[in-house]
């Protein structure tokens, strides 16, 4: 899989002494954006070794995982099941009539009861409802999800930082264990406070050299404010790439204050990965 990586051409990235380039996986798959692609790869291998023909998973309304799970078990012959966080509401958003065409039956549960839904209890009543299925925790968030993960960097990635957003920790987990050992990455939390997300990436990775920040965050998950929605607009206009407003605006714009604050040393190369998840917008 070719996967294109671009140039950033800013007046304050020459006016540094920094380049920037992008990783466009968002690009590889037209309905399956980004990350989840390598996230649900080998979990869909492994239903497939297990014989198990009912995919079942959790997330948002909004979801990219979701829709991404509904067209790939679609595809390769599953039926699948979305649990949903929060209560029905008409008419549907995109992701979930997009879900629905691809064949998946959407189950709603209120946000106290969604608390428990990785509980033994919780899945053994899910599993006297819709019988036995392969279970894949909300946003992927698994080894075998890190195991494609590990993936997205490739040879010639070889810049001295590399940059992705952080939402479960499971796509910076697989490329922390797959960069090259002088290369530094950094995190851009989705939410404020990562604590146990960085306890989770620690189980999760074998190599240093890496860190979180939620300076970004903008106080909380798909908050927002005037001044991210210029720059993604600024940034669309100028580099003609777009950029979600709950993970990859939040990163970019996090670089480049990082590059206006000198962070980053004269001359550093950075790679920005970019995980997909415009349709959430």
């Amino acid at each position: 899989m070719k996967i294109a990586t671009q140039e950033i051409s800013l007046p304050l990235l020459k006016e540094k002494g920094i380049r920037l380039f992008i990783k466009r996986i968002d690009q590889i798959h037209k309905y399956v954006s980004g990350n989840k692609w390598f996230k649900l790869k080998y979990n869909l291998i492994e239903a497939k070794r297990k014989e198990v023909d009912l995919i079942l998973t959790f997330g948002g309304a909004y979801s990219n995982h979701i829709s991404a799970t509904a067209f790939l078990a679609n595809e390769h012959g599953f039926n699948s099941v979305g649990i949903i966080r929060g209560e029905k509401c008409f008419p549907l958003n995109h992701t979930l009539s997009f879900a629905l065409e691809k064949g998946m039956k959407i189950h709603y549960l209120n946000r106290s009861d969604y608390r428990l839904k990785h509980t033994d209890e919780y899945l053994k009543d899910l599993r006297a409802k819709f019988g036995d299925f392969y279970l894949i925790p909300e946003g992927g968030a698994n080894n075998f999800a890190i195991q494609g993960t590990e993936e997205i960097l490739e040879l010639h990635d070889n810049q001295d930082y590399i940059c992705c957003p952080v939402g479960t920790g499971v796509t910076i987990s697989g490329i922390i264990n797959s960069k090259n050992k002088n290369q530094h990455v950094i995190g851009f939390s989705a939410i404020k406070g990562f604590n146990l997300l960085e306890k989770k990436i620690e189980d999760w990775v074998d190599k240093n050299n890496w860190m979180l920040l939620d300076d970004y965050s903008l106080g909380g998950y798909a908050k927002l404010n005037n001044e991210l929605v210029q720059f993604i607009n600024y940034f669309f206009e100028t580099q003609n790439i777009p950029l979600d407003i709950v993970y990859n605006g939040k990163m970019m714009f996090g670089i480049m204050d990082l590059v206006a604050t000198d962070y980053f040393p004269k001359g550093s190369s950075i790679l920005a990965i970019h995980t997909g998840g415009i349709q959430g917008n």
